[in-house]
């Protein structure tokens, strides 16, 4: 959800610049700065970013400057200036103070520069301030969906690395379960003569070990959630929350096939996906 928009308008004196910069948030959280005048437009602006951008944290900075405005902007309370001075030059009088900082003093004390700043905008102006704010807003929106189809891909091809690995897996489950069969019947051996072993009874505890090793369900769900995946993510309405549940069901497929099967060449495949589900979280962050 990073971007960056921005728009300029210089006409009849009038100068108008508007940036938009967009960062990762879960939230739509908009800090707004605008000319004060704009203050009766800014529910229509929030609207507008929300409609638009949705999600992120959102900085839009609105600068309008009237060119060769040369209206005093201030007025002074002379009266009122005097008697500060004049209280002022009593008292420096009374300490013997010779610093020579009293007019300064006098003229920052309260009420002396009243602001004479018109910062009303008519209606002309905010439409052509609200053209360069959506405009600015729309930039920022097409920046986002460049840099979207850029993670798409990335996040394809995170998940490709994922069922390739998966696919490794599946094809030495087999020779895994194997072994382990093996394992347990010689180390029974070890300790019961074979014509003595109760074959029907060593089945038995042989399926009930097994059945606690497989993996094959988890498999099939990890391989589900792959391809539930990359269908939100191709769905132009996709959504960041949903894909990023998808990823924590995915995490807890593998951690349980790492756990469950007791086998580090598996166990090489599955540090590979896990490495490439914690770039996926990571990314889905940007996806709104």
């Amino acid at each position: 959800m990073t971007g960056f928009g921005a728009s300029s308008l210089t006409e009849d004196g009038l100068s108008i610049n508007v940036e938009v910069k967009t960062l990762n948030s879960k939230f739509l959280d908009l800090n707004l700065r605008t000319p004060r005048g704009m203050n009766p437009w800014e529910l229509e602006i929030r609207r507008l970013v929300n409609d638009t951008l949705v999600r992120g944290k959102v900085m839009l900075n609105v600068d309008v400057v009237e060119e060769g405005d040369v209206r005093m902007k201030q007025r002074y309370n002379e009266e009122l200036f005097i008697s500060y001075y004049q209280a002022l030059r009593k008292l420096s009088d009374r300490v013997i103070d010779s610093s020579g900082d009293l007019f300064t003093l006098a003229l920052n004390s309260p009420d002396v520069i009243i602001s004479e700043t018109d910062e009303s905008i008519d209606e002309a102006k905010a439409e052509k301030i609200m053209d360069m704010i959506r405009k600015a807003i729309s930039q920022c929106d097409e920046f986002r969906r460049e840099e979207g189809a850029s993670l798409g891909k990335e996040l394809h091809h995170y998940v490709t690395v994922i069922r390739e690995r998966l696919e490794e897996v599946t094809s030495l489950d087999p020779k895994r379960i194997e072994r382990i069969r093996n394992r347990i019947q010689n180390n029974l051996l070890q300790f019961v003569e074979e014509e003595a072993m109760d074959k029907n009874k060593l089945e038995q505890e042989l399926v009930y070990y097994l059945e606690k090793l497989d993996i094959t369900e988890e498999k099939v769900r990890l391989a589900s959630h792959l391809s539930f995946f990359e269908e939100v993510l191709g769905d132009e309405n996709s959504s960041g929350k949903k894909l990023g549940f998808i990823s924590q069901e995915i995490g807890r497929e593998i951690n349980t096939i790492g756990s469950k099967a007791n086998d580090a060449e598996i166990q090489k495949h599955v540090v590979v996906m896990k490495e490439e589900l914690e770039k996926i979280k990571e990314q889905v962050l940007n996806v709104l």
